[in-house]
């Protein structure tokens, strides 16, 4: 059985969601459960992921990249709808070939992922994990006579922005209530008063903070040459993606102290792989992609993605949709 040959069936819509749900999740779906048959597997059970996709119209996908053999695998997929922003993780190329329709949820998680961000922030700029390990080990206080000369508050840094989308405003209005002074960067000069060329923002920044698609242009922005550009002692923080960083040079930079500290919650390879030198270092924070993992965000990534269903349901278009099919 090919694609052509596949007919759509009367019946609930079927979804395969890509992670494993909490009671809350169950609960907001129960209402809908007379025409939504959704079926849940975990990231990295491929298992089930293989069973389920052959049977599956509409795929939330969160993580785990969608390739182009899964699509061809997946004879009855109607629709992959991103829970998130990034489609990077799809291959919209194939799916569009296949007649398969993309769909994210731009703005859904940017609460949460901007209230991540300053986390990071917080974290690095007041050494937290060092803090807590001297305060469990029962040094007290003054845990480390160099702290106060070490420790910056935020509103007293230069925040530079890579990217000003809706994330990164988000930040900007958070720190700027703080007393920061904020600039940002984007691919071209808008006339705004605080943007600034990517070489200037780092050269003055105090925190620099990602907030960028991944794209080629994007891939290894910042390499080693924009590395030793940076502010000496100034933060890094990243809740975009990871390869935008040269993770290599990232480490010389944070080994050698020109960089004083990095919160990171994306990497090159995820899940970051045990024996990697990031963890062997105290002075970054890490934490697993969760930065856009709340509650509040899974609920409206669910609300858009039954709305969608209903759609499909009802036989209308589709809402955020990135690719154009036949």
């Amino acid at each position: 059985m090919d694609r052509e040959t596949v007919a759509v069936t009367p019946g609930p819509v079927r979804v395969l969601a890509h992670f494993i749900p909490g009671d809350q999740v169950l609960d907001f779906l129960a209402p809908h459960k007379d025409w939504l048959d959704v079926r849940f597997c975990a990231e990295n059970d491929d298992k089930t992921f293989q069973r389920e996709l052959p049977e599956t119209e509409v795929l939330w996908h969160v993580l785990r990249p969608i390739s182009g053999d899964d699509l061809q695998r997946a004879l009855r997929l109607r629709l992959v709808h991103k829970m998130g922003a990034g489609v990077n993780t799809i291959d919209v190329d194939t799916a569009t070939r296949l007649g398969i329709l993309v769909a994210n949820m731009p703005g859904a998680n940017s609460a949460s992922v901007a209230e991540g961000t300053i986390l990071l922030m917080l974290a690095t700029l007041r050494r937290l994990l060092e803090l807590d390990q001297y305060t469990r080990a029962g040094e007290g206080w003054p845990a480390d006579p160099t702290l106060g000369e070490t420790v910056r508050d935020i509103g007293g840094c230069t925040v530079g922005l890579v990217g000003h989308g809706n994330v990164a405003r988000r930040v900007e209005q958070i720190v700027t209530a703080m007393g920061a002074d904020v600039v940002h960067t984007t691919t071209r000069d808008t006339g705004h008063p605080r943007w600034r060329s990517l070489p200037e923002l780092l050269a003055t920044s105090d925190i620099v903070s990602l907030h960028l698609p991944l794209t080629d242009a994007t891939h290894g922005l910042l390499d080693r040459a924009a590395l030793a550009t940076m502010k000496p002692g100034s933060v890094i923080v990243n809740t975009a993606r990871g390869p935008i960083i040269d993770e290599a040079a990232l480490l010389d930079a944070l080994g050698t102290g020109h960089i004083a500290a990095a919160g990171l919650d994306v990497f090159e390879v995820e899940p970051i792989p045990a024996g990697h030198p990031l963890l062997d270092l105290e002075n970054v924070v890490l934490t697993p992609h969760v930065a856009w993992y709340t509650v509040d965000t899974m609920r409206r990534y669910l609300t858009a993605a039954v709305e969608n269903c209903r759609r499909i349901r009802d036989g209308e278009p589709l809402g955020n949709v990135v690719n154009e099919v036949k």
